[in-house]
């Protein structure tokens, strides 16, 4: 898939992630049937531009991790009631968006 429609593909299911909930890089890549893309999905996430308005905010890594060089991101999801565990990671049982199932 070309690096144009990828990130088209991955801005629209972004889009579609709803307020307090996440979903994670590695899902997300295997929803556009390339489950060695986790990196690349997160390249596209970092490029998006601003004024797409998208709530990557949502997206984390498989451990519920957030971008360490974006700090705002877990107030940002603090913000819409996503829980958080002891160690700062997203607590993932409680908020994965489970549509995303539906899409694999």
């Amino acid at each position: 898939m070309d690096r144009d429609t990828f990130q088209t593909e991955i801005y629209d299911i972004v889009r579609e992630i709803p307020e307090g909930r996440v979903v994670t890089y590695g899902l997300l890549a295997r929803l556009l049937h390339a489950p060695q893309s986790a990196r690349r999905v997160g390249r596209a996430l970092r490029d998006a531009p601003a004024r797409l308005g998208l709530p990557c905010h949502r997206v984390v890594n498989a451990q519920g991790r957030t971008a360490p060089c974006w700090p705002e991101q877990r107030r940002l999801l603090e913000a819409e009631g996503v829980p958080f565990r002891r160690n700062g990671c997203v607590d993932l049982r409680r908020c994965l968006w489970r549509a995303v199932g539906e899409f694999l």
